[in-house]
């Protein structure tokens, strides 16, 4: 039997509220300092954060005492319009019309509308074993594009993994563009291997430079280096020199329904755990690597799935590769990742 219980944005204050409590889960409801309102679903194994007003981001999450979030500058959410004037986040949905690194031509933010965008609806469903997390934002632009999203999270009991999912249906009279990336910004993993079920030699450095990476001499090189294993169908796959990692490190993979239906990466710690993430290559047909380590940002996101590359809507748009949705058609996407 499923229960449905609708939140109220009045109920978040300083003070934590346990909102449910029976043998498999805890939920508690609070408010930052910084006004934000934060949800945590706790189950036997571990927790996780969400901000379930703001764009649903999953701000931390914790399992068997492993830490999956990366290391950044933030001590709390902040109020924001724009994901990068927040960035301390496990997780974020990138898009919805536009998606990643704008060019100098291109209009919107970076990493589009939705990740910071305010929701108009929580729910929480409990179905059994399993509670889900559901909130809702309509997005409405005159001369523009109408839609209704609904970003969720299901978590399971005594599971360390658990399931970030996306729906969105175009209310539109026309068809709209579509960029979507499960933004995944997992802890850096010293020393971490990374595997997948998709050949390494999918994976291309990025070529372009984004206007929020400096260059150095030492990076430049370190590039060239990549491009000669890149020769021989080889990637970087063990994170061996963190000093290399500053700029970011970016490689991309397009197509990759050529390789199965489902992706399986991994990344594994020579400390015994390990991290892993699973999806449909039919929904998510690219897939980003993204690693950066420095003094104040630490991150080995080792898939980040999309529907394209994270190169901004003109970018997607020559390329092709936009999706693009039908008046009333629904699109779902689902993310299975977490701690091994």
């Amino acid at each position: 039997m499923k229960s449905i219980i609708f939140l109220n944005k009045e109920w978040f204050t300083s003070e934590d509220k346990v909102i449910l409590s029976n043998e498999y889960f805890n939920i508690k409801i609070f408010k930052y300092p910084s006004g934000i309102e934060g949800l945590t679903l706790e189950n036997k194994k571990g927790y996780i954060t969400l901000l379930p007003y703001m764009g649903q981001i999953i701000w931390d999450a914790k399992f068997n005492g492993i830490d999956l979030t990366m290391k950044n500058m933030f001590n709390q959410p902040k109020k924001a319009k724009c994901i990068v004037d927040t960035y301390g986040c496990f997780a974020f949905h990138s898009g919805l019309l536009s998606n990643g690194c704008p060019s100098p031509e291109d209009t919107h933010p970076m990493h589009g509308e939705f990740s910071c965008a305010d929701m108009d609806k929580v729910w929480i469903e409990i179905n059994n074993n399993e509670v889900t997390i559901v909130s809702e934002y309509e997005y409405c632009q005159g001369f523009g594009y109408h839609y209704i999203a609904q970003p969720s999270i299901t978590l399971k009991a005594d599971e360390t993994c658990f399931n970030i999912n996306m729906k969105v249906k175009n209310l539109t009279s026309i068809e709209m563009p579509l960029q979507y990336m499960c933004h995944m910004n997992y802890a850096y993993v010293e020393n971490g291997e990374i595997s997948s079920n998709i050949p390494d030699s999918a994976f291309k450095l990025r070529e372009t430079i984004p206007a929020h990476v400096k260059p150095t001499k030492k990076w430049i090189e370190y590039n060239n280096r990549i491009k000669e294993m890149q020769k021989n169908n080889k990637t970087l796959t063990k994170l061996e020199q963190a000093d290399m990692y500053d700029p970011e490190i970016v490689f991309m993979a397009d197509d990759i329904y050529k390789y199965g239906e489902k992706a399986v990466f991994e990344i594994d710690s020579p400390k015994g755990y390990g991290f892993k993430t699973e999806f449909s290559t039919k929904d998510f047909t690219s897939a980003t690597r993204w690693i950066l380590y420095n003094g104040d940002q630490q991150v080995s996101a080792f898939v980040l799935p999309a529907t394209c590359r994270p190169e901004g809507f003109l970018s997607a748009k020559k390329a092709n590769t936009l999706v693009m949705v039908q008046p009333n058609e629904e699109k779902e996407f689902s993310v299975l990742t977490g701690l091994k």
